[in-house]
């Protein structure tokens, strides 16, 4: 670990200065994102055209990513309790009905 991070830190060297107007993206995508978005994405916004088309594949899985880390978190804090145990093992209640999470 240490000679991978001591690696990814001499290349940091490389990279262009944070904000510098002259990088890469700042030359090229950048501006076509900026005069193309309205007419390829249909969306005045240019941040929601950025992220529905342009980013869509990247915003689609870091959204999967977002749903199902929230729902296995809901999972464990419900599996905490007694009331939650029933409901994710299907057992029917204490009075002899289903428990439909009343």
């Amino acid at each position: 670990m240490t000679v991978i991070t001591v690696l990814f830190c001499a290349c940091t060297v490389f990279l262009p200065p944070i904000g510098d107007p002259n990088s890469a993206p700042n030359q090229h995508v950048t501006p076509y994102y900026i005069e193309n978005s309205a007419e390829d994405t249909g969306s005045p916004n240019i941040v929601t055209g950025t992220l529905a088309d342009y980013r869509g594949f990247d915003t689609l899985w870091e959204t999967s990513v977002m749903f199902v880390s929230g729902l296995t978190a809901c999972l464990i804090l419900m599996a905490n309790t007694e009331e939650g145990k029933s409901v994710l093992k299907g057992r029917k209640n204490k009075k002899g009905g289903e428990n439909r999470g009343q």
